[in-house]
């Protein structure tokens, strides 16, 4: 188990801000997270900002849609109140953090980066899957991925903590997440495979980084890009491609890079961003 943490601590590139000063922004650190229950709920997202169409929407709009109105088809109170209660978990489902805010702005412009558009927001919210990624995205492509071997690093964060049914179901939930991104493939025998990252993907996974700190050089080689599963000089071409449709804004001259969120980030956020230095 010794490689998935010295991977887990090469992540680690930029230093990071207190953990309270990025849950202003949407981050969420508490143990656990909603994959002990459920997957990252791609479908259940999809529906719900499909049903929810309006980018003002509050959070008790949505809880709202889900309880209320049932947009999500539920069949009792209970399983809409956890569905709410998960959906939450992994996204916040509040604009007043610009992590979710700045989820829905390319949701909405980028169909085809929305698998990876809520892998990324659940790796920032989810600390149990945050865990699993070292080891996914070390894997060769091609390689098998045991729900096994994922229940092993499970447990080693915690030695005795889950029950081995707990551990299976979260290993499988984990595993399912990463297919649904694409960074695994199969039904039942789970294959790494390459994900296809897009403008919109990539951009948010900058934003993440920013948002941590990162800036500049450092913006192309975060935790957040480490996602994207492609090279650093493909983050660049996209990073180019979101600039020029007007959703970041992208500056090169020689070796010094300028990434800048003035679509994203308020006036309140970048006061907080100068606070952390």
């Amino acid at each position: 188990m010794h490689g998935y943490a010295v991977a887990e601590q090469a992540m680690e590139v930029a230093p990071m801000p207190d953990q309270k000063q990025l849950a202003r922004f949407g981050f969420r650190f508490e143990r656990g997270g909603a994959h002990s229950s459920r997957t990252m709920m791609l479908d259940e997202l999809t529906a719900l900002l499909d049903y929810v169409d309006r980018p003002e929407a509050t959070k008790a709009d949505y809880l709202n849609a889900i309880e209320e109105e049932n947009c999500l088809g539920k069949r009792s109170g209970k399983t809409r109140r956890l569905t709410y209660k998960h959906l939450a978990e992994l996204y916040s489902l509040d604009t007043g953090h610009v992590l979710f805010r700045a989820l829905l702005y390319f949701w909405q412009r980028d169909e085809a980066g929305r698998p990876i558009l809520a892998l990324l927001s659940t790796y920032a919210r989810d600390s149990i899957f945050r865990a699993s990624a070292p080891m996914i995205l070390k894997t060769p492509e091609g390689s098998v991925i045991t729900r096994e071997s994922v229940e092993e690093l499970i447990d080693s964060l915690e030695p005795g903590r889950f029950s081995k049914a707990t551990l299976k179901s979260t290993a499988q939930n984990i595993n399912s997440s990463w297919t649904k991104s694409r960074h695994l493939t199969g039904r039942n025998k789970k294959v790494r495979n390459q994900a296809a990252p897009t403008a919109g993907s990539a951009a948010y996974a900058l934003l993440l980084g920013y948002l941590a700190g990162a800036r500049g050089q450092g913006l192309f080689s975060t935790e957040y890009t480490k996602l994207l599963d492609c090279s650093r000089e493909k983050t660049i071409e996209l990073a180019e491609q979101a600039s020029r449709r007007g959703w970041i804004t992208y500056k090169r001259v020689g070796d010094v890079i300028e990434v800048l969120f003035p679509n994203l980030i308020n006036q309140q956020e970048q006061e907080w961003l100068r606070e952390q230095g």
